[in-house]
């Protein structure tokens, strides 16, 4: 037997309040008999008082547990109901609807049973059906591989499905599954990582398939409509690549706090057995206490021991918990008083000393292939520097494609760099066009982008940043020529909306790259343009194809993939 999770012991029923939601036990109110707080059968001696109040309380907190709430589209529970609903097949789904029983639980609240994984949701966990003779029902745990037998605790159930703890692995795939591979002491309860006993290869197949599926799922788009998804990209660092870790930890508690007082407020250099400063431990909302972490860089690895100890020595002065930043950025001391045009060339021969940020308002600083960028430890920066070349010279690649067929003259001159943050892509691919416009709502992003121009010596006027107005947002740039125009998206997890879309049918670019953190909701959008397209088909007789479909390997050891779509006129 291959042990890879913990059996977690239920806490007495005097800690339950302070378990998450989801871990709690389901609990069971009566609808005639009410007993009273010391166990005896509540009543009254007026006869029409306390136990029918208290019976129409406890009812009226039944209806409200009865109150099912369907995910949010497009969130990481609405996936997972896609690929529960595929498991089980849509003719099960379908009875279950129509009976009303898919919130029917066959297991109670820590049942623990033996099943036999049969695949992988997009989220990286496992997916088993239940064993007869339990009726149709998904399972879903962590850490676990197709083709695996496993034993599980359910904790929670939800539509046609229940969550479990991994127990152990009781028959292993051996084809997939390498222990020898792991490199971090907490895997198997954290939930930061979910494939570090895979093969790298094996990554990225998984990936492609969670690109695939999302088209499938989310796109509402023909299967014609759907190219081939290219394989996966793979960062070039598989560990050590990322740039920002943000562990966190609890104020302390009012037990501990009475305890310390009652002690006459005494103090001790060891760490209290409550403190836990690190991530969130799988399947739970509770911290788990981390000292390393594998998947981040050198710098912030060096770094977070001190800052551990510093918050042990500080802890009784904080009032609640706090998330910590770490960034790693390059030394900008290196660079001080040097003009923009000589910055890369100290840079280089200074060996780009690191450091560790930790203030929210410091400025970090990042190389990308032969260009810097400062931005706010607030803002965003993608946190795998070493695929960000890569990345963004497939997107030029994609704009640019070698083609005997398409002569200079077709290749576009301006670009259109939408939801632009810092300017990655604006300022990397600012040597292949004529005029380059980076738009964005936020006017920090803005400031920095600019400034980033400057640090980069960009000719005067060639790359600007604009302020964009949600409701029209193309205005900016109303003088540029869209058949010589090239568009990228890069919006957030929500990805785009309705009005973005309807303007961006309106302008008719040449080529759309959308560079997406959520391929569900970029598949949404993309079949939003293809079937608004659709519409406008008289208008001009061209239309945009989704010619190309391809996921990069931002986060290796997790399930996250990011995925580029190209969109061309044709």
């Amino acid at each position: 037997m291959a042990e890879v999770g913990q059996v977690r012991s239920h806490p007495p029923s005097d800690q339950e309040d302070s378990l998450p939601v989801e871990k709690r036990p389901r609990l069971e109110f009566p609808t005639t008999d009410v007993a009273g707080e010391d166990g005896t059968q509540a009543a009254t001696s007026n006869g029409h008082g306390s136990s029918r109040k208290q019976a129409k309380k406890l009812a009226r907190k039944d209806k409200k547990k009865q109150k099912h709430i369907l995910p949010e589209p497009y969130s990481s529970d609405d996936v997972l109901w896609r690929d529960v609903m595929a498991l089980l097949g849509q003719d099960v789904v379908n009875h279950a609807l129509e009976e009303g029983s898919e919130w029917d639980s066959p297991f109670e609240f820590k049942q623990e049973l033996e099943v036999e994984v049969s695949k992988l949701s997009s989220n990286g966990d496992a997916l088993a059906l239940a064993p007869a003779p339990h009726p149709p029902w998904v399972i879903v745990a962590p850490f676990a591989l197709p083709g695996e037998k496993i034993s599980v605790r359910v904790y929670r159930s939800s539509r046609l499905h229940s969550f479990a703890d991994l127990l152990s692995v009781d028959t292993p795939n051996l084809t997939l599954r390498d222990p020898t591979r792991v490199r971090c002491k907490y895997f198997g309860k954290c939930s930061g990582c979910q494939y570090q006993m895979l093969s790298y290869e094996s990554q990225l197949d998984i990936k492609r398939n969670v690109v695939i599926k999302a088209y499938q799922n989310f796109s509402s788009l023909p299967e014609s409509s759907i190219p081939s998804v290219l394989p996966t990209i793979a960062s070039p660092l598989q560990y050590n690549y990322r740039t920002k870790i943000t562990p966190h930890f609890e104020a302390p508690p009012k037990r501990a706090k009475k305890a310390r007082e009652a002690e006459g407020f005494a103090d001790s250099d060891t760490k209290p057995d409550w403190l836990n400063i690190g991530f969130n431990q799988i399947g739970k909302r509770s911290v788990m206490d981390i000292e390393e972490c594998p998947i981040a860089t050198p710098v912030l690895n060096e770094a977070l021991g001190p800052i551990r100890e510093n918050v042990i020595n500080n802890i009784w002065s904080y009032k609640k918990g706090v998330s910590l930043l770490l960034r790693d950025s390059i030394d900008a001391s290196a660079t001080e008083a040097v003009s923009p045009s000589e910055a890369l060339d100290t840079l280089s021969a200074a060996l780009e000393k690191h450091v560790c940020i930790t203030d929210h308002k410091s400025t970090v600083r990042e190389r990308v292939g032969d260009k810097i960028f400062e931005f706010p430890g607030h803002s965003f920066f993608q946190n795998n520097n070493s695929v960000l070349v890569p990345l963004t010279d497939y997107v030029r690649d994609a704009i640019f494609p070698s083609s005997p067929a398409l002569s200079p003259e077709d290749h576009p001159t301006h670009l259109v760099d939408a939801y632009c943050g810092s300017g990655l892509f604006s300022i990397m691919l600012s040597p292949h066009f004529s005029t380059v416009a980076g738009i964005e709502l936020s006017s920090d992003s803005i400031k920095f982008a600019t400034h980033n121009a400057l640090l980069n010596d960009l000719p005067a006027g060639k790359c600007t940043f604009r302020a964009g107005d949600a409701a029209n947002i193309f205005s900016v740039v109303g003088d540029f020529p869209p058949e010589r125009t090239a568009l990228i998206i890069d919006p957030p997890r929500k990805g785009t909306d309705e009005k973005f879309i309807e303007q961006l049918l309106a302008f008719r670019c040449k080529t759309v790259v959308y560079v997406s953190c959520n391929v569900h909701t970029q598949a949404r959008d993309i079949g939003m343009i293809l079937e608004g397209m659709q519409k406008k088909e008289g208008e001009g007789g061209k239309k945009y194809v989704l010619e190309s479909l391809r996921g990069f390997d931002l986060f290796p050891q997790t399930a996250h993939v990011e995925s580029v779509a190209v969109l061309r006129l044709v």
